[in-house]
């Protein structure tokens, strides 16, 4: 590895021992820098490198809110700021006992690239909790949801930073946040927030737009090898608004999903999650009991498999890890490989280990695309909802799906050819770390150093 990149590794390494998630991402990314680097010796000498590891803010704050009992609990929040030099920072809002500040930073810094790729003008950011929001009434999430933005409205705002939904965050918490703020700074600042109802200005396709985004991406990837989509089944993990997403599209465009993980096991359905009727149901299920997916096996008598993952299952084509990070281990990343499987697309944020992913690069009847380009839609329709409001439009789902389309099919391209000029072959993983990179880098060069 070039000297360069090794020894800010190494740097990072060493400030950053106690925060796993934040490492791994850090070192899937500048790995796949190295022709870049040795093609600019510029960046070593204003330290880019170290400076774009680094957020440019991070905020960390107390959430005091007061449950239905009346009794008072106190939550940790988050937001960091990681970089700014495309445009107002952007990036989710996470709610889940798991959120820690490593895994804000290593979210925050993937969206940086993940934003960057959209070609959109805007940067990267991520925030949230270790709230629950599950078993919460609404009213407890209301408060907490308005205890959490009376503390960060200060640092956001449509020209500086605009959240927008993520795990445990959606149109709900997204609109309980947009009222407290409305009313903390006495404006209908509509952009200060994405991922809000279409009545308060929000885009008609959010909640659909990451799972959407992935389909489109999948797409470009079989045209490639001259195949359609048309009659390919999927496997995938999770069923919530991304997995949801990828489910109602594929189907659109004669795909299905036959296989879908929960947190108690995996469905099985050989028909395919393909009807209205049980594209529905998933939601009617999810909203009733998002942690168990066996439902679904009893009400259309099809098999479910409790207390594992339907990894390494041979009669699909595609696998789709959409639930959460670190879902795909070496362990399961060799049953994935042993299937003959010949598609592995990331949708989740981080879903494979950093061990796990090399060694499914390394598999030559394997095509791997990762997920900050895979699940980019999401931030893209958010960065289409701000600009509707900044504008005052009103964009139909049919004009947000085609620009969509259009955002996907630019980010697939764009990673492919880039690979290809730095000697890289067909290499999407790569491609899509150096998009992001290049595009931040260039930004970062022509406004100087700080």
């Amino acid at each position: 590895m070039n000297a360069y990149l090794s020894r800010v590794l190494e740097d990072v390494k060493t400030k950053n021992a106690n925060e796993p998630e934040f490492l791994q991402t850090v070192e899937e990314v500048l790995s796949s820098l190295e022709p870049v680097i040795e093609a600019h010796p510029e960046y070593e000498k204003c330290a880019l490198l170290e400076r774009i590891v680094e957020p440019e803010r991070t905020i960390e704050f107390r959430v005091t809110w007061e449950d239905d009992n009346h009794v008072w609990h106190v939550n940790r929040g988050y937001r960091v700021q990681y970089n700014g030099a495309l445009g107002p920072y952007k990036g989710g809002i996470r709610f889940d006992p798991s959120v820690n500040l490593s895994i804000i930073k290593f979210l925050g810094f993937e969206q940086v690239f993940k934003d960057a790729m959209t070609g959109l003008p805007i940067g990267g950011a991520k925030g949230g909790s270790d709230f629950d929001p599950r078993g919460k009434s609404d009213a407890e999430v209301m408060r907490f949801c308005q205890a959490f933005i009376s503390e960060l409205y200060r640092h956001i705002g449509q020209d500086i930073d605009c959240p927008a939904g993520d795990l445990g965050c959606g149109g709900r918490e997204i609109g309980y946040m947009y009222g407290q703020y409305r009313r903390l700074v006495g404006a209908s600042e509509f952009g200060a927030l994405s991922g809000k109802a279409v009545c308060t200005g929000g885009s008609i396709l959010r909640p659909e737009a990451t799972g959407f985004g992935a389909v489109y991406y999948l797409v470009e990837a079989l045209k490639h090898d001259g195949e359609d989509i048309k009659g390919k089944r999927i496997a995938m993990s999770g069923y919530g608004n991304v997995g949801w997403g990828i489910m109602k599209k594929a189907a659109e465009l004669g795909a299905k999903v036959t296989y879908f993980a929960g947190p108690d096991g995996y469905i099985h359905d050989p028909e395919g999650v393909s009807t209205e009727e049980k594209l529905n149901y998933i939601l009617e299920m999810r909203a009733k009991d998002p942690m168990h997916c066996k439902p679904y096996a009893e009400k259309f008598g099809c098999e479910f498999v409790p207390a594992t993952k339907c990894w390494g299952v041979k009669d699909v084509d595609i696998y789709m890890p959409a639930a959460t990070q670190n879902d795909v281990n070496l362990d399961w990343a060799k049953k994935i490989a042993e299937s003959g499987v010949k598609y592995y697309i990331e949708v989740a944020n981080m879903p494979t280990t950093n061990e796990a992913l090399e060694f499914l690069k390394e598999q030559k009847h394997m095509v791997v695309a990762p997920s900050k380009a895979v699940n980019a839609g999401g931030v893209s329709v958010s960065e289409l909802e701000m600009a509707q409001n900044a504008e005052r439009l009103y964009w139909t789902a049919e004009e947000v799906d085609e620009k969509l389309k259009g955002i996907m099919k630019n980010i697939y391209q764009s990673s492919v050819e880039v690979a290809e000029r730095y000697g890289l072959g067909y290499d999407l993983v790569a491609g899509a770390n150096i998009v992001g990179f290049q595009k931040v880098a260039d930004a970062m060069m022509a406004q100087g150093i700080f």
